[in-house]
């Protein structure tokens, strides 16, 4: 079978996503995301008088613990079913990612298990976050003076 011919049929089989839907929930849903954000560091610098800087550590460390439970608990995978990229693009992606492969692999121990595979879906995301960094760390100082 030809490769044209496949297509064809594969076409026919799988459901074809509403793109322009998907991009509205995922915008949403990331806004919820980011607003729910906003107003964990509220919270903490208008009620407990936590630093900005501090409350918005505050904050990331919540939504990861928050995406990790709901990952534990089982139900991540489906509200990203309903949510789209609007729960897997913000750290929370990044919290699942780490939290399902460390579970996957929680059989094999501390050591070789959760410890050697829990960066294995997110090493990717850490290398290339620190190489463009670099990268436009070193744009910014040649072409703008730092």
């Amino acid at each position: 079978m030809n490769k044209e011919r496949y297509k064809e049929i594969t076409s026919k089989i799988v459901p074809q996503e509403d793109k322009v839907k998907n991009g509205i929930v995922a915008f949403l849903v990331g806004g919820f995301i980011g607003l729910l954000g906003e107003i964990i560091v509220f919270v903490l610098e208008n009620n407990f008088n936590v630093a900005h800087k501090d409350a918005t550590s505050i904050m990331i460390v919540t939504l990861i613990f928050i995406a990790s439970l709901c990952t534990a608990l089982g139900f991540f995978d489906d509200l990203v079913s309903k949510a789209k990229a609007g729960l897997i693009v913000p750290i929370t992606g990044f919290a699942h990612a780490m939290t399902s492969a460390m579970l996957d692999y929680k059989k094999e121990g501390l050591v070789t298990g959760i410890g050697a595979n829990a960066f294995k879906l997110t090493g990717s995301v850490i290398l290339y976050g620190v190489v463009s960094a670099y990268i436009f760390g070193m744009v910014r100082y040649l072409f703008f003076g730092g």
